[in-house]
């Protein structure tokens, strides 16, 4: 490993690596993984790639319409228009780099239905897109000379040099070194395990979204998150939930209630299909009429064998907690699962600060407004993350590279370490004060232990661990959120 590089990449999701992949020989890149490199929430990801392919059929003003709609029209257009009319051509791109979409025999993309679209254009491998997307992307990657891969490497400080760039702290083995690199694209996933209920990897924890944040970095819209309506409900109290894809109800799964009742469309013509947060709020509305926290997805009425083909893993996940989806009602509830707001950036992928990129769900494009229509994600982490290496490309033949000025004063391993409890607590918060239907109330009664918080985890006498870095996220992010939800809560 060197001490530094053209560009520096943190996160090992689709849109790290795929923006890896963008750059020629010339530019020496690095690309850090918090722990495994196939570790993330990309590879989580189900239902596939939304994209109009079939012009025939679809068109972009559907695509756009679709998620406005969804985004209750809160959306930013012109990146939405970008995502739209270029996502296409990077799909494309995937299928030419070996990425193995299901087709037709006739070798045309088979293109599915989820909720919220008004066409089949999602693009798919099976029910495991994501990772399919990242195993490819990364033996790509990983075959290109001017790219090193760092897996179980945290990122555990970020600062400015005076000339220009930025220093990080990245720690292995709870040894810390100092790497310098005149770009950085944070690529840094979500914020999942600040709930005490999710369906996000271990590495979901918003660091790089703290990270841009102490540094300057305007965050936007972090109150914006998104809740499935479909999460396993297994019978323990387990933190991560394996998610039941959107393409279930696409395929024509329907919702029942505690009784066995179908009960969506009492409440949206759009019935099964409506948008997440929509079919969400509808679910903790029959619960409360019912008095019961019990919901089921049922898709026994298709074919066993087409449920076993279409959906292999979900089928295979839900075996093993005892449940066989060709013969039993699975059990579902909401659950968080994806952010819409973060690190703001323009079209570009560029930051306020000059250098400083953020790309796949740790950014905010604007593109999914208040709510992210089905299969939007992968689309968003394909095209800005090629759209921030095509920048940093044009920058470094104009501008060249800056060079390291300062010497670097990276976090110290030395010192007392921290108490234990800290996420509990926040996770704790959180599901009470934002969960599907927000409690303003409650809000205002944990900023005071929220703050406490704060100054508690950025203490200087702590000693630098995973621990800490992830207890500072967790604090801070339901600092942000509930900042968020108590202001909006005052202008309406």
């Amino acid at each position: 490993m060197k001490d530094n590089y053209d560009v520096i990449i943190v996160g090992s999701g689709v849109s790290g690596l795929y923006a890896a992949l963008q750059f020629g020989n010339e530019i020496s890149v690095l690309v850090i993984s918090k722990r495994e490199l196939s570790l993330s929430n990309s590879s989580l990801a189900q239902g596939g790639v939304a994209a109009v392919l079939d012009k025939d059929n679809d068109n972009y003003k559907l695509h756009i319409a679709d998620t406005l709609i969804a985004g209750g029209y809160k959306n930013d257009l012109s990146a939405l228009e970008v995502l739209v009319t270029e996502g296409p051509s990077d799909v494309l791109r995937l299928r030419e780099l070996g990425v193995q979409f299901d087709s037709d025999s006739q070798g045309n993309l088979s293109m599915t239905l989820e909720g919220g679209h008004s066409r089949h254009r999602i693009a798919h491998h099976k029910d495991s897109t994501g990772r399919e997307i990242v195993r490819q992307l990364l033996e790509l990657v990983a075959a290109k000379p001017n790219v090193e891969l760092l897996e179980n490497t945290m990122l555990c400080s970020l600062q400015k040099d005076s000339g220009g760039g930025f220093w990080l702290g990245i720690m292995t083995d709870d040894k810390i070194k100092p790497v310098f690199a005149p770009y950085v694209i944070l690529g840094t996933g979500g914020i999942g395990r600040v709930f005490k209920y999710t369906t996000n990897s271990a590495i979901a924890t918003g660091d790089g979204i703290t990270m841009a944040y102490n540094l300057g970095a305007k965050i936007r819209n972090l109150s914006y998150i998104q809740f499935h309506p479909t999460g396993f409900a297994p019978q323990d109290d387990s933190h991560e939930r394996f998610l039941i894809s959107e393409a279930v109800r696409g395929e024509g799964a329907f919702l029942r209630n505690a009784n066995g009742d179908r009960f969506v469309k009492n409440y949206d013509e759009r019935g099964e299909l409506a948008p997440r947060d929509v079919v969400s709020r509808i679910i903790i509305q029959e619960g409360r009429r019912l008095g019961s926290d019990k919901f089921y997805l049922d898709i026994t009425h298709k074919d066993p064998d087409f449920i076993r083909n279409r959906f292999p893993m979900i089928y295979e996940k839900c075996l093993e907690e005892g449940i066989d989806m060709t013969k039993d009602w699975i059990p579902i509830y909401p659950t968080q699962h994806y952010l819409m707001g973060g690190i703001n950036v323009d079209t570009k992928a560029r930051t306020n600060i000059p250098g400083l990129y953020a790309v796949g769900e740790c950014s905010h494009t604007g593109i999914h407004g208040k709510n992210r229509l089905a299969s939007n994600s992968l689309l968003e982490a394909l095209v800005f993350s090629r759209r921030a290496a095509d920048d940093i490309i044009l920058n470094v033949r104009v501008n060249g590279c800056a060079k390291p000025k300062d010497e670097p004063e990276m976090p110290s391993g030395e010192g007392r370490p921290l108490r234990k409890g800290i996420r509990t607590t926040i996770r704790n918060i959180l599901q009470e004060a934002h969960f599907v239907t927000l409690d303003t109330k409650k809000a205002m009664e944990s900023m005071p232990v929220i703050e406490g918080l704060l100054a508690e985890v950025y203490a200087d006498d702590l000693a630098m661990s995973k621990d800490l870095i992830e207890a500072r996220s967790a604090v801070t992010v339901a600092y942000i959120v509930l900042n968020e939800d108590i202001e909006n809560a005052k202008n309406n």
